[in-house]
């Protein structure tokens, strides 16, 4: 066998692979800009718009660190499906502005990766489907199981959670979440 045919096979290997990863990346990107067209005809047309005709799920909400120069689309619900796009609204929370707590999850390496620059006393926009925009601030900040959120539903202020695995760096999911804790601190039509 001519010595050629091992490295280039391991080559070969290596292009599929990194060819594989682009695609990934591609897809991402492009989903990003179909998520963000949707968003934006939700609230021009007052329906949801779904961002590709087989998708399971709608944006509804668009979430902003204008410190950071971070903007990303929330899907409704929480699904491994919607997760895979963008950050997902938890079923069964309030909606931003309303009394009780939004809670928004994604995942740590991307659309939440921001979570670990974003700073106590920070300013997180949620533009909600109808258009109406919530500033929170951010107030505190934990780390806890995923079984053990310490998130109390029966709140009687409007607040914001974002969450996301921790550790940020890690390379395997494990049992610990990131928690980002926000109170409302203005509304605009």
């Amino acid at each position: 066998m001519p010595r050629f045919v091992i490295p280039l096979a391991v080559a070969l290997v290596g292009l599929i692979l990194f060819g594989h990863g682009a695609l990934i990346h591609a897809k991402a990107i492009v989903a990003q800009v179909l998520l963000d067209r949707a968003f934006t005809r939700t609230i021009a047309t007052g329906h949801a718009v779904k961002p590709w005709s087989w998708a399971d799920t709608v944006p509804v909400a668009r979430i902003e660190v204008k410190s950071l120069g971070v903007s990303t689309i929330a899907l409704a619900g929480s699904s491994g499906q919607a997760l895979a796009f963008g950050a997902g609204h938890v079923e069964g929370t309030a909606e931003p502005g309303e009394t009780g707590i939004a809670v928004y999850s994604a995942h740590r390496d991307t659309h939440f990766r921001f979570l670990k620059d974003v700073s106590i006393g920070d300013e997180i926009d949620i533009v909600r489907r109808d258009g109406k925009t919530f500033r929170y601030r951010a107030d505190g900040a934990s780390v806890v199981r995923f079984d053990a959120s310490g998130i109390d539903p029966d709140t009687e202020r409007p607040e914001l959670v974002l969450s996301t695995c921790w550790p940020f760096d890690a390379l395997t999911q494990g049992p610990e979440r990131y928690v980002l804790h926000a109170t409302l601190i203005a509304s605009e039509e």
